[in-house]
Order: structure tokens, then sequence, then C-alpha cells
């Protein structure tokens, strides 16, 4: 799928079309008709039994049309946004007539549920012309910024997650000013995003996902299930209860992956003997959840939680929408704190301080001093990633041993590597520089201290549970949620694995007081949670 000479990707063979084709409708196409169009909210899946179709990215004010695939019979439109609700990106133009089938977003996701084969043909064709989408026709959605602004590391970070197709353009090169000054933008504007020639000025991630369709809308079906949180735990409590037949709702406040997105190599993860990036775990886990049937709507901000009616708890948004369900379970998680220092929420601003090591954080640190902060996997994760990339990195821990918190393949790698120096039994005590980060001092137990040249620090000491929403739920001294055996005895009851005092409402993953803070403990905790939601619905 690549201009006019596309890679066609995964196809259906005849009996599997014609499998297929027994869920929609045929219809006449005649030249010049468009099956659907760029900018459209919604569009149905076709197969195409003689017609011909050209897939087109339409003309913008600086570039032409632009043909990216051309089906013929025998194919099938579409790609990912079927499933996930984007507007659509590109337009279907018929350009010889013949039948095509028609089938509705409803009847495809019954053909998926039904048909598994068909399923993994078409999951993989979807993934796969998304991926040709954003490199071909990544300008239905371009992004304007300063590549050292947290805003605009945020905003990137989002549509990265969420499998946007977008194009990039650094206010400070020459292609990002010329569009700047061709659509009247300012300093102050930024990031600003063109989503299909509209403008966006001071984009955030909940603007974008507005204007591409992705926020939480009332659809007027139940909800059997509300997962808050899309890390490990939510996005495996999805799938589960998704493939196990309930309707599955997935709400996330900023994106997707949780803090496991934000680790450049998962290399413990069981399957993974080479390992894998968080991004990379977050993408496949997502498409799973689509293949399912899970509605992903992300940002999406939960405020609480209305548990006045005990068989039907509510999740409150902060648009003032409610959710009403038969089951929640939450996963929303911890933050990462930071240090109590001058200055900090400053380089915070100008994306000189960072509480990840993705690809896109690390990107640009090649020969540059860094420093890391923290003594557990996460830390040395993020400072193997940097030194991969050519900085030189001061890996900064209050402990006295490296191998305290932290897995000894990632410790004896870090102690051997020539671009990586540790200071044990030492603290962050002052950041030094203009616009940005120049220096730091760090401080030995016993009061010497060292000023370390320092152009980004990445931040890992730790994390605070996200658990302000939940109302009535019973919290350790810490925030952390309380689930079945650490709950008070309640007399009559016995309480299901990660359930909380509320008989609907479950907790998972680093939220849940006692956790184990690793990916394979969360995703387990998903799908278990998924099992307790089962027996509690078997009464109703």
């Amino acid at each position: 799928m690549n201009d006019a000479a596309a890679q066609r990707g995964p196809v259906l063979d005849d009996e599997q079309f014609r499998r297929l084709a027994e869920y929609g409708a045929v219809e006449h196409a005649e030249v010049g008709r468009n099956l659907y169009t760029s900018g459209e909210e919604t569009y149905d899946f076709f197969l195409l039994q003689s017609a011909t179709v050209d897939i087109v990215r339409t003309a913008t004010a600086t570039e032409p049309e632009r043909l990216i695939y051309r089906g013929g019979a025998g194919d099938f439109l579409g790609e990912l946004n079927l499933l996930t609700g984007q507007h659509v990106y590109l337009t279907a133009r018929v350009v010889s007539a013949g039948t095509v089938v028609r089938i509705g977003p409803a009847m495809l996701r019954r053909a998926i549920a039904e048909q598994g084969d068909i399923a993994d043909t078409l999951i993989e064709a979807f993934r796969e012309r998304r991926e040709v989408i954003s490199e071909a026709a990544g300008n239905a959605l371009e992004l304007v910024g300063r590549s050292d602004a947290a805003e605009t590391l945020t905003l990137r970070t989002y549509v990265t997650q969420m499998l946007l197709p977008n194009y990039w353009l650094d206010a400070a090169s020459r292609p990002g000013s010329s569009l700047m000054r061709r659509v009247g933008l300012g300093a102050d504007d930024l990031p600003a995003a063109m989503i299909n020639g509209s403008l966006l000025r001071r984009a955030t991630p909940r603007t974008v996902a507005e204007a591409l369709g992705l926020t939480y809308q009332p659809s007027g079906r139940p909800v059997d299930l509300v997962v808050v949180g899309a890390g490990p735990a939510g996005l495996a409590a999805a799938v589960y209860g998704a493939s196990e037949g309930l309707d599955t709702v997935l709400l996330d406040r900023a994106g997707l992956g949780g803090q496991a997105a934000k680790s450049a190599r998962i290399e413990n993860y069981l399957g993974f003997p080479h390992g894998i990036s968080g991004e990379k775990l977050t993408r496949l886990a997502m498409i799973q959840a689509l293949k399912f049937g899970v509605r992903i709507h992300s940002p999406c901000a939960v405020v609480g939680l209305d548990l006045s009616e005990e068989r039907r708890p509510a999740i409150l948004l902060e648009d003032g929408a409610s959710i009403r369900c038969r089951a929640v379970i939450a996963a929303t998680g911890a933050h990462y704190r930071h240090l109590n220092l001058a200055q900090w929420r400053t380089f915070e601003s100008t994306g000189c301080v960072r509480y990840a090591a993705t690809e896109l954080d690390v990107r640009g640190y090649e020969g540059q001093p860094v420093t890391v902060v923290g003594g557990a996997n996460s830390a040395g994760q993020a400072a193997l990633s940097l030194a991969a990339r050519g900085a030189t990195v001061d890996l900064v821990i209050r402990g006295a041993d490296l191998g305290t918190r932290m897995s000894s393949y990632l410790s004896d790698r870090i102690r051997a590597h020539s671009r990586i120096r540790v200071h044990t039994s030492s603290t962050i005590r002052e950041l030094a520089g203009d616009d940005t980060l120049a220096s730091i001092i760090a401080e030995r137990s016993d009061g010497r201290q060292d000023r370390l040249p320092c152009r980004a620090l990445f931040c890992f000491i730790g994390a605070d549970p996200v658990s302000g929403w939940l109302a009535g739920v019973a919290k350790d001294d810490d925030g952390f949620i309380l689930t079945d055996s650490r709950l008070p005895a309640q007399p009559f009851r016995t309480a299901l694995p990660f359930q909380t005092n509320a008989p609907r409402v479950f907790a998972v993953g680093d939220l849940r007081s006692g956790s184990t803070k690793r990916v394979a403990a969360a995703v387990g905790d998903g799908a278990g949670a998924v099992s307790s939601v089962h027996i509690a619905l078997a009464d109703d």
C-alpha cells in the first residue's frame, strides 16, 4: 500500500470473502461515487466484488491529491479507524463501476467476533494500513511546535500512543516556520495542530481527540464493564473482559500504556526474550483490545465514582457525563513524584525534566550529558537506553547499593557500561541553567557535593496512587486501594480476588495496596479481576 503500486497486505481467500459477504448487503457503485470521504465521522467496511476503488489523500492548500492505494475485485477497504472510531483520513473513490458489499460497523464487529480466521486477517491488514497511512497521509494531522517544550512532547506522545497518523514539524525548522507564517501562527499558539485543514491553536491531547472523534460520547448501548486506566493492568482487563463477552469501555486520562509505555525496554516480560519497548507493547495491546470490541476513549478524565446503586456503579466524567455500568475495574495506577527543588517546574515546562525514556524522550541527546535519578528498574532501563543513544549518563541513587531495588540483569550491565557513572548514597540538591538545564549538584551522604554537567534530568523516584476519584472505596494510609484479604473483616461476606469494599468495584495493578510493581503482575491482575467480575455479575 504505497502510492499507486501499493502492497495489498493480508488478503481474504475466496471462501473467507464469501463468508464475510454474508454480513453485508450488495450494492452497485457507479464511477465517481465516494464510498467515504476524508473528514467524515464514521464509515462502513466494503468488500469489492467487481468495482475498482482508489484510496486517495485529498488535496490540501500546499499539496495535490495523492493516490495511496487502488483496490480491485477481491479486495476490502478500511483500516484501524473502523475499530477506534477516529474520523476518516482518506477518500474512497470508485474508478471502475461494479458491485461492492457494504458492512456496517456493528455487523463488522459481529463478524470479527464470530469468524476468528477472518478477524486475524482483517486486524493485521488494518494494522499494516495504519502504518502506511502514517507515512503517506500523515498530513491529515499536522503538528508544529517547539521540540524542547513539554507541551509538545505530551502531544506527540499522545498521538504516538493512539496510533494517529501525523506529520511533525519543528517550529525552528524551515518547513515549520513556513507553515506558521502561512496560517498565521505565533509562538504563543504552539503547539498547534492542523486537522483536515482546520487549525487548533495551543493544541492538547484533548482538543485533538475531540477534533478526531475520540472523546467519550454516550452511545445508548448498555455497558457491562468500565475499566478506568489504560496501563498494562487496565488493557489486560479490557481485553479479557471483551473477549469473554462483556460490553467493555476503557477510559484513560492521558493516553495508553501508563508507566509501562514510558519504559524504553522491558526485558523480563515473558515471551519477549529480546525485550520489547513499552510503547510497542502498548500498541499491540491496543490492537488486541480493538479486535475484541473494546471501546477506547482517551483522553477521558474520570473524577468520581457513584455507588448509590449497589448493582449499578457509575463513573463520573470531568465534563459532567456519567457512565452507569454493571462493574468497574479501577486501574489508574500511580504517577511519578518530583524533587522539591527550585526551578524544577521551570525546567519541567521546557522539557529538560522528563519522567519517561521512550524513543521520543531520548532522541536528541546523543553526545550530551544527562542525569537519571532513581534506583529501580525504570531508572536502570532509562540509563541504558540513553547510553545506547550515545549520551553520557550520571545515575544518581539514594541507596548505597545499585542492586538493592534493581534487577541484576540491569545493574550488572550498568556497572559495566563505559558511558554510565553511578553515584550511590547521593541526592540531587540543585538544578542550574537559564532557559535550558546546564548542570546539577549531587550531594553525597558525607556532605560532599559534585557539580555534574546535565542537559536533561530523567526522574524515576517512585510514585503516588491515583486514587482520589474513588470516593467510598477503602484505602491504606498511603492512598492505595485495599482489596480482598487486605480489607477489614466483614461478617457474612468474603471478598473476591481484587474486589474492594464496594461489591462491584475492583482494583488492579499499581493502584492496589500490596501489588507487585511489574508489568507481568499487572497483566495478571487485569485478567484475574475479570474472573471475579463474572462471579459478581452471576446473580443478576
